[in-house]
């Protein structure tokens, strides 16, 4: 993309409210971080910088969390302010930080809008997954643990990375992000922002699965956005959403609510009781990576621009989502003042119901079965669909929503 073509993108963007004292604090964490550049690493063709941190003692077979950066952010600047080196240190996983430059885009937005950055094996997401490369030969990096987050431009990316290279990614998180190609100019990313253009599941869906040759299993994904967020329209959560139910075909309605730290929280499941897609909405936060202190009473990250004190730590909950905290939820029966925790059993955070009635368990399974075929009819050879939707274990969800209705333990 042309240099004139950014200018006019970033033109039309909302004012950056901090910007220059962020410019100063990624400057003077860049100095006196723990992030380590690496200059070669691969053909570059997006020409990104790579930076890094891994733990001094580090273990063979470790997970390595890929971190994008915000709009007039730096890596080492996001680092502070997410809390990501910090969480690193304290479980054992590596931090691959790529950073954009100024040659690139003149406010360091990764060109997520850009079809020249945005597609398998070209631009800056071939530099990404250089990267990622390098990251696993070089520290024995275990490639099933691979995963991905990223801030507002850097969500976008993330999303971007997601569809082209699934098979690289066990999940991944998007923060004030939009879904995968739903811009490819200037144009439609700036009504994307501002609007959140509504598409059909089916298309959206497509769009993941028309940008590689990847067959299931799909990277889990968990969403984040604020819901006062100004700068990117908080519709794209829903939009992020619809797109990856597609993918992994699930229901639309959730299958469990509750609240997270005061936030409302969704989960989707799979027939292994595995979440798979979670969303989070943080109530009345603007366009920002949300703060708060963790589960361990620890505080990751520092306030700042698009790094917002919310109450609940995102990086932490990402983290713990990844399966990165050793933490792991024991299923538990609700009552009128207890806690109910998320019937995957894997991998999500304590939650608070919001009604402690059971769910209705008709809307919990009828979307997961398919009706009775009519015995009269001949049979017929079954759709796509049909043999996926047969290929859930019906016993396993069935067992699952009568958990979630506290009637099973």
């Amino acid at each position: 993309m042309s240099l004139a073509k950014n200018i006019e993108f970033l033109r039309h963007l909302p004012r950056l409210h901090g910007l220059n004292t962020w410019d100063a604090m990624g400057l003077t964490a860049q100095r006196g971080s723990a992030l380590m550049e690496t200059r070669q690493f691969g053909t570059n063709p997006g020409d990104l910088r790579m930076f890094s941190y891994v733990p001094a003692d580090l273990p063979p077979s470790s997970a390595l969390v890929v971190v994008l950066h915000g709009c007039g952010q730096t890596a080492a600047g996001y680092d502070l302010g997410a809390g990501w080196s910090t969480l690193a240190k304290h479980y054992g996983f590596a931090l691959l930080l790529p950073e954009q430059q100024a040659s690139n885009n003149t406010h360091t937005c990764f060109n997520w809008f850009n079809p020249d950055d945005t597609r398998r094996g070209h631009g800056e997401a071939s530099s990404i997954r250089q990267m990622i490369a390098r990251m696993v030969s070089q520290h024995r990096i275990d490639k099933s643990r691979i995963f991905i987050t990223g801030l507002s431009a850097g969500g976008a990316m993330t999303s971007v990375m997601l569809a082209t290279y699934p098979e690289v990614f066990a999940a991944g998180a998007i923060i004030a992000g939009l879904p995968y190609g739903v811009a490819s100019n200037v144009r439609e990313a700036l009504n994307g922002m501002l609007r959140s253009s509504s598409r059909s599941a089916d298309e959206l869906g497509d769009l993941v699965r028309k940008a590689s040759k990847h067959r299931p299993p799909w990277p889990r994904i968990s969403v984040w956005h604020g819901s006062a967020d100004r700068t990117v329209n908080p519709a794209n959560a829903d939009e992020i959403l619809k797109q990856w139910l597609d993918v992994h075909r699930l229901p639309p309605e959730p299958m469990s609510e509750g609240m997270v730290d005061g936030h409302p929280h969704q989960i989707w499941w799979n027939a292994d009781g595995e979440t798979v897609v979670e969303s989070y909405t943080i109530t009345d936060m603007a366009h920002g990576t949300p703060l708060g202190k963790a589960e361990n009473d620890q505080r990751y990250g520092k306030e700042g621009p698009f790094l917002i004190e919310a109450g609940i730590s995102s990086s932490y909950h990402i983290a713990n989502f990844f399966g990165l905290t050793g933490i792991v939820a024991k299923i538990a029966r609700p009552s009128p003042r207890a806690s109910v925790e998320s019937p995957s059993a894997k991998l999500i955070p304590l939650a608070s119901p919001i009604s402690t009635l059971a769910p209705d368990l008709s809307k919990l399974l009828q979307p997961l079965m398919t009706g009775p075929e009519p015995a009269a009819k001949a049979p017929e050879k079954p759709s796509v669909k049909a043999k996926r939707r047969r290929a859930l274990d019906i016993n396993a969800v069935i067992t699952r929503a009568l958990t979630a209705a506290g009637l099973l333990k």
